[in-house]
């Protein structure tokens, strides 16, 4: 255990620190020897030279015997910046050993005359115990200072942050931020009242919610992470409300779920999310139905490189399928997400293949390959002015491709077909909404079809609004416009959408599913609409600058097919409810005289007019509503 010890205290790397402290040590010893003395005549007159000239013997063994003592002790192996009680202990009883020691050892090796009697012995270990607490004390708040005018030159040169939240998430975050190199936490705020005027990591607990204001202006704060992961909406709503009238950049935390599942850790500030501007909480699926009928199947994913697609793969993932595939027409989203899927599933069998749906010949070389049981549907053209242009290409990928991936899981018996259809489907007036209602009673007539054939085929579809954050909707857009200084565009001060995030559209498409028997849409209710000019003045305030003053809002028009309002998209007194509250059925169409009066009456509401759009109905009526 010495060897041990001695062997701590004597490596290089600490060897200047141990050398110092000894020096340090002996000179306070030798001091407190002259001082007892003077103690003891009462008198401090004495030459210090004339007194050590005649005892430097006894001093040297002194000064030879408590260092001996304190290293065996371990003494100068401790890091005394944080040491606490036992460690004094030990350093007391070290000296006191020693200086025993040295009293016994100065009878047998001076005998002329005795030259410390033994209550200079006791003031000298009483006065050396001092003097190696204040040193060693010195020291340490020497070093504190040190580091925290360090702290404060290089403060200056960090962004000075305020934390919302002074519970787990805000304590991990404030201690992880002052090992950061670009921020540093200067104050907490909580709405405990009992936490008020405490410390985190010496960062203070100034107030609540209410003093936001106030208290960013005193500390100086030049930017506000929000730590409350677990909060309500509602709370996150309201204190991101009193950040943005501070003016100040604000950001957040992950989401608990986030956080619980590992998707992220506490020291990952993000900006405002979708999720933040939904407006309304996400909705929590069953994971255990959607396990059931994706565990140990193969499962195939078309358009699997879009926003939607991307978000189903990434959550298939999760559900250990027999393998997943990924199809879709263009090749670099479909290469960056199969880089993000083999890191983060390193035992996920993943095939990433390339092609049309189009292409009827390269459907079914890629079912008879891999004979996938469960297809989902994603492959689509989706912006509504760009198909208004090209009316044709609609029709081809939303309609003829739809077609040609349902016929082609009946042909190699696919268990289950989902189409993810749109909110643009409901009482269309443009191309692309047109060409998805077209896509839902394609899948509706093949959901009849097996019905009535006895196939085994289950075919759904299911209809949402418009998702934020996706490729080409407004939030990438609005963020990319805020970046680059305004303005920010939104084609009309009352226009309006139902919205939805890419993950809570990705698991209703999952749920649905789970719940589907054939020829269902599922529909979400997604509470109410939103104006995009309000989800455009919320995004420039949470990004710390104010409408109209800082970033100017332009409206630009309605563009060619768009809607002003949004159709309702749910009448609930009309649609069946299902096991999840938020989820309905839109019934199946049991007549198939039903869809050839829809598809004449979709062709009066067109609002242009499609060359190929008489070929089309034939080819609807010959080829789905009679087979």
């Amino acid at each position: 255990m010495f060897r041990k010890r001695y062997s701590q205290t004597l490596q290089m790397n600490n060897f200047s620190r141990v050398f110092t402290m000894i020096i340090f040590d002996a000179a306070i010893m030798i001091a407190a020897a002259w001082f007892a003395n003077a103690l003891r005549l009462n008198s401090f007159m004495t030459n210090p030279l004339v007194f050590y000239a005649g005892k430097y013997r006894e001093l040297v063994i002194l000064c030879l015997a408590v260092i001996a003592t304190m290293g065996l002790s371990g003494s100068y192996a401790t890091s005394w910046r944080y040491a606490e009680f036992m460690e004094y202990i030990t350093m007391y009883a070290s000296v006191t050993g020693g200086t025993l020691l040295t009293y016994a050892l100065s009878r047998v090796l001076v005998l002329n005359e005795v030259l410390f009697t033994f209550s200079d012995y006791v003031l000298i270990g009483m006065i050396s115990l001092c003097g190696f607490t204040l040193e060693r004390y010195a020291g340490k708040y020497i070093r504190i200072y040190e580091k925290n005018r360090k702290l404060m030159r290089d403060s200056a040169k960090k962004t000075r942050v305020m934390i919302i939240g002074a519970g787990d998430t805000g304590s991990s975050l404030i201690k992880s931020m002052l090992r950061d190199k670009n921020m540093v936490p200067v104050v907490a705020i909580d709405d405990d009242k009992r936490k008020h005027g405490m410390l985190i990591s010496d960062v203070p607990i100034a107030g609540g919610r209410e003093d936001i204001p106030s208290v960013a202006i005193q500390y100086k704060v030049q930017e506000i992470v929000i730590a409350i992961p677990s909060g309500k909406k509602e709370d996150h709503r309201a204190i991101m409300h009193i950040c943005r009238e501070t003016g100040i950049k604000t950001s957040t935390v992950p989401s608990l779920l986030d956080l619980a599942i590992g998707r992220a850790s506490v020291s990952q500030i993000r900006e405002v999310t979708p999720q933040d501007l939904l407006g309304r909480e996400e909705e929590i699926i069953d994971g255990k139905e959607i396990f059931d009928y994706i565990w140990q199947k193969t499962v195939l994913v078309t358009g699997g490189g879009g926003s939607i697609g991307s978000e189903l793969c990434r959550q298939i993932a999760k559900y250990n399928p027999k393998r997943l595939i990924i199809f879709d027409i263009y090749e670099n989203n479909a290469y960056d997400l199969q880089i993000e899927l083999r890191k983060k599933y390193p035992d996920l069998k993943l095939e990433v293949l390339i092609g049309s749906v189009r292409d009827k010949e390269r459907l079914c070389e890629v079912f008879a390959a891999y004979k996938p049981k469960v297809v989902f549907h994603a492959a689509a053209h989706k912006h509504v002015p760009l198909m208004e242009d090209s009316p044709d290409e609609a029709i081809k990928n939303n309609v003829f491709g739809t077609y040609n991936v349902a016929e082609t899981c009946e042909k190699f018996g696919v268990e289950r077909f989902v189409l993810i259809s749109t909110d643009k489907a409901v009482n269309p007036t443009n191309i692309m909404g047109t060409s998805k209602r077209i896509a839902e009673m394609v899948v509706q007539q093949f959901a009849l079809s097996q019905k009535e054939n006895g196939g085994k085929t289950i075919y759904t579809a299911v209809r949402f609004g418009n998702v934020l954050g996706s490729n080409g909707s407004v939030i990438p857009l609005f963020k990319k416009q805020i970046s680059e200084g305004g303005p920010v565009t939104v084609t009309h001060p009352e226009i309006n959408r139902f919205f939805m995030t890419i993950p809570e559209a990705a698991q209703l498409v999952m749920q649905a599913g789970s719940f589907a028997e054939g020829g269902e849409i599922f529909i979400l209710d997604m509470g109410e609409p939103v104006k995009i000019v309000d989800l455009a003045r919320n995004l420039i305030e949470y990004s710390g600058y104010i409408p109209d003053v800082d970033i100017k809002i332009e409206f630009s028009g309605l563009r060619p097919g768009e809607k002003m309002y949004e159709e309702i998209l749910l009448d609930k007194q009309k649609h069946t409810s299902t096991k999840h509250d938020k989820i309905y059925i839109e019934q199946p169409i049991n007549d198939s005289e039903k869809l050839v009066e829809e598809i004449y009456a979709l062709r009066e509401r067109l609002s242009c007019e499609i060359p190929l759009y008489d070929g089309m109905i034939e080819w609807f009526k010959t080829q789905i509503v009679t087979k």
